[in-house]
């Protein structure tokens, strides 16, 4: 396949991803708008401008978009405007709202945790380590490891390709044991070989506790868990990636407050479609929809920012209306959203030049 057509179908990738994660997103503020009989205008997939409208009975209006991007709900009243109707989200209780806004994150949540438990359930993929030079007097050399070998588990435990515990970091974590290794061999056997790893002392940089030079690949088997048991491996992998987004965030502040003139350490729309493009042709689907569910957990954490115009943001300013009352206008707050707007779009567009960069050549 031609650089161009996967270009083509990298970039519909991406869109496609986005594009249901936004609106699973948005998914969520109409159902809790509709629990608590909030009118839905429009419930949109796209972004203005409108190509078709896909339903117009009932209250709803439901269309398809121009902008493939996402999606978005208007609700009646949502820009702090007729307090006096009902059924308008400016009418209804502060719990309500809240409940409204942050339903969108959980929703985020949810899908993560839903792709993160049907990969476990489904198909985990393990990684091993291959050989690629043994050292001389090593563990590796008294217990007979050549080079082509694979080492495939650590005392019978396997390494999921979606954890965070690498064959190496097992291996360090019996340094000084005698432990027994699965090793694959060239033709595809497997043995169990006893090895007597080395001390924490005699590690270092060079030095590893079993003594090989090794890269890291995917192996052609998987684990199958039971129902419960993935469960709780997709619980745990959802904390871990809101874990790892929060992490990220906050070495992103540290960055822009420390290196502005520096390519930051996050990416925006054009490296993520990128990075997207490259585990799809590389690693193949299961390893995207992975990806998906991280980016799931991403959209969950960006939007509990407490930042206009993001769901966060709403939160917050709904919090100090609450506590302002009359001193904080309908206007202040929609001038709020857009000057929060602004800083958003203005930021995206510096991390998308970085990412352009990158890809030029320009940036590491």
């Amino acid at each position: 396949m031609t650089g161009f057509f996967q270009s083509i179908i990298t970039i519909l990738l991406f869109i496609l991803i986005l594009g249901v994660l936004v609106v699973i997103h948005e998914l969520g503020h109409f159902f809790a708008a509709r629990l608590a009989r909030v009118r839905v205008l429009e419930f949109g997939v796209g972004f203005p401008p409108r190509a078709k409208v896909l339903r117009s009975k009932g209250e709803t209006l439901y269309t398809l978009n121009w902008l493939p991007i996402g999606g978005f709900v208007k609700l009646e009243g949502e820009d702090g405007t007729d307090a006096d109707d009902p059924r308008s989200f400016a009418s209804q209780r502060y719990m309500t709202k809240m409940l409204i806004l942050i339903a969108g994150v959980a929703m985020n949540v949810l899908l993560a945790f839903a792709i993160f438990t049907g990969i476990a359930l489904y198909s985990d993929p393990v990684i091993g380590v291959q050989v690629g030079g043994v050292q001389a007097g090593s563990p590796a050399a008294a217990a007979g490891i050549e080079v082509g070998d694979t080492i495939v588990s650590v005392n019978g435990a396997s390494f999921p390709a979606f954890d965070r515990v690498t064959p190496i970091d097992g291996l360090r974590a019996h340094a000084g044991q005698t432990v027994t290794l699965g090793v694959k061999s060239a033709d595809g056997t497997v043995e169990q070989v006893q090895a007597t790893l080395r001390q924490p002392s005699e590690i270092d940089a060079q030095h590893g506790p079993l003594g090989i030079e090794s890269k890291q690949l995917a192996l052609p088997e998987s684990l199958h868990y039971s129902l419960g048991e993935a469960i709780q491996v997709g619980a745990q992998r959802t904390v871990d990636a809101l874990g790892l987004v929060v992490g990220g965030l906050g070495t992103l502040v540290e960055s822009i407050i420390n290196r502005p003139t520096e390519a930051p350490p996050v990416q925006g729309p054009v490296g993520i479609a990128t990075q997207i493009g490259d585990i799809f042709w590389q690693l193949g689907p299961l390893f995207t929809l992975y990806v998906a569910g991280v980016l799931s957990a991403n959209l969950a954490v960006v939007n509990i920012l407490p930042f206009p115009p993001l769901d966060g943001g709403r939160m917050l300013m709904i919090t100090l209306k609450r506590f302002l009352g009359a001193r904080m206008t309908v206007r202040a707050e929609q001038l709020t959203y857009m000057v929060g707007f602004v800083f958003l779009f203005a930021f995206l567009i510096w991390i998308t030049t970085f990412d352009v960069a990158r890809g030029l050549g320009g940036g590491s």
